[in-house]
């Protein structure tokens, strides 16, 4: 292969990643009659995003910490007493190492899940979370005022000022005025510079910073930040805001 043919092919892997190369590796699975307690203990000592839970043969879940906090503590109940398939969420969603990224992206917004396990000929082999997904693009650094409103329960909750200060067509960095938790529905309304039509994206807060680190960073994401995942996007409004990210981000030159 030429010099030239591997730059694009280099360049062409950057551009459509597949879904091994953004996963966690490995996947811990338990059956369903473990008890929250060891399985938070668990999830602690792995390091993972979730645990798999298989409760029979067919039946499958997951368990995240947001499954603890708002099934098990807000409830006041006791997690020795309480079996993970009692809280464990349902349906999980599959996907094979070999997928391309924006077919995860897709699988994520369809379903209104932040969490795949990934599979290699049927097997788990790793956990893809809509993070991952978030961070995987090539996103833009802007400075996009917004408003977000907590979508839970109600569509008529009160709307808050933000601003997006990172974008791609799957997710955004936004600064709040206000504190959410990780799992809350928003709804996001904003527009794109140089773009006259408003956009409003529904979408999930996948994790929140007290402070944002890494290099690089603009010092206007030291503030409390969260990273949203899109769900629901319209092709139309995925494509207007994919168009606009890769107008205004570095060129293909500026990344090699």
């Amino acid at each position: 292969m030429s010099s030239n043919e591997e730059t694009r092919s280099t360049a062409a892997n950057h551009q459509n990643p597949v879904v091994a190369h953004m996963m966690t590796p490995g996947v811990v699975q338990i059956p369903g009659d473990v008890s929250v307690t060891e399985a938070a203990s668990l999830l602690e000592r792995e390091q993972m995003p979730c645990l798999l839970i298989k409760d029979t043969e067919s039946c499958f879940g997951l368990m995240t910490p947001t499954d603890i906090v708002k099934k098990v503590v807000a409830q006041g109940l006791e997690p020795d007493e309480i079996e993970v398939r009692t809280i464990m969420t349902r349906p999980v969603q599959f996907i094979e190492y070999d997928r391309a990224a924006d077919d995860a992206s897709r699988m994520m917004m369809t379903s209104g899940v932040p969490i795949l396990i990934v599979t290699k000929q049927d097997q788990p082999v790793g956990v893809l979370t809509a993070r991952d997904l978030i961070l995987a693009p090539k996103r833009c650094l802007v400075n996009i005022p917004a408003t977000i409103r907590a979508t839970d329960g109600s569509l008529s909750g009160p709307e808050y000022q933000a601003t997006i200060v990172e974008l791609s067509h799957v997710g955004a960095l936004v600064e709040p005025s206000i504190s959410l938790l990780p799992d809350t529905s928003v709804m996001l309304r904003f527009s794109l510079p140089s773009l006259a039509s408003p956009l409003t994206v529904r979408g999930r807060i996948v994790s929140d910073y007290g402070r944002r680190r890494g290099a690089g960073t603009p010092s206007r994401t030291s503030a409390a930040t969260f990273d949203i995942q899109f769900v629901d996007l319209s092709s139309t409004d995925q494509s207007t805001i994919k168009a606009w990210v890769l107008q205004h981000s570095p060129t293909s030159s500026d990344l090699y």
